[in-house]
């Protein structure tokens, strides 16, 4: 399925996006699919390319500083989970999405929710329909979060992109499996060239200030807690960033207690699954059809 790439103007800064839609009909609804920290929305084209093929529509957005979006005009201010969720606001209504599914990888899977709790933004509550949480929970491990902390402050600059795909093959080798192609796709669409040439991952390095200036953005329980939707969480089995304790107790309250959380353990994946084979890609699209019309499905 064919994407188109668009730019809108969400809280006053200009946001890239790539557009799926289904071929020769009308979509059956919006996925909203975003993406990680230091990454873009073209991590999501196998997913988004499986779910135009059911019939959905799917909005991928680059995250302010990230990707082809521009960058924050006041860093310490933009770069927090309370901004994201404006944008995501602002975006949501431009497209005159009045209800979607949300599709988050670690930092996507934040932004959705604190969307969906309602908290700064309560206009997307009734919006979001259900969420995945792709390797994302209320409270992430300290020792994963220094580790991104680390490479993500100070990206490395390489003279060729060749040297910056191996580069990132190794940075995300939990990502899990990869084609060739797809890695190659992940290293073109990740890559900004420097004044003097050389290359380096294609975001600002400022947006770790948001672990500096919001040391307690990512501790998200009490939006987990006021979440009343249905919630898949994919939590890589080698994640070092979601902890199995975490997990199972997220299966004791919010949703979980709501009997509305699906936990599934993704293997030969650790942070975060790459959404890229079909046994992923079934679980996100089940999951999607359960929630879109769960009378159907209890009824099948």
């Amino acid at each position: 399925m064919p994407s188109t790439s668009h730019y809108i103007e969400c809280a006053g800064r200009e946001i890239h996006f790539t557009d799926w839609q289904p071929e020769g009909r009308t979509p059956r609804g919006t996925v909203i699919a975003w993406h990680g920290l230091a990454r873009t929305g073209r991590d999501m084209d196998e997913l988004a390319a499986h779910l135009a093929a059911g019939g959905w529509r799917v909005v991928c957005p680059d995250t302010l500083g990230r990707g082809l979006s521009q960058w924050a005009e006041s860093p310490k201010d933009e770069y927090c989970l309370a901004f994201y969720a404006r944008l995501a606001r602002d975006l949501l209504l431009q497209l005159g999405v009045d209800q979607c599914h949300w599709v988050g990888t670690s930092m996507g899977g934040a932004i959705g929710m604190v969307s969906a709790s309602g908290y700064f933004e309560p206009e997307l509550k009734k919006r979001i329909r259900s969420l995945v949480l792709n390797d994302n929970a209320p409270q992430l491990a300290q020792a994963a979060v220094e580790r991104i902390k680390a490479y993500a402050g100070q990206p490395p600059t390489f003279q060729r992109v060749t040297e910056l795909e191996q580069f990132l093959r190794t940075a995300y080798r939990p990502f899990g499996f990869l084609t060739d192609a797809q890695w190659r796709r992940l290293a073109e669409t990740s890559t900004r060239r420097l004044p003097d040439g050389r290359v380096t991952p294609h975001y600002d390095p400022a947006i770790v200030g948001q672990f500096v200036h919001y040391p307690d953005d990512y501790l998200l329980w009490h939006h987990y807690d006021a979440l009343d939707l249905p919630v898949l969480l994919l939590r890589g089995v080698e994640s070092d960033l979601v902890l199995k304790d975490t997990a199972e107790q997220m299966t004791t309250r919010g949703p979980g207690a709501r009997g509305q959380l699906q936990w599934v353990e993704v293997p030969g994946c650790g942070h975060a699954p790459a959404l890229n084979v079909p046994d992923q890609l079934a679980l996100v699209s089940g999951f999607i059809e359960r929630a879109h019309e769960p009378e159907t499905a209890v009824a099948a």
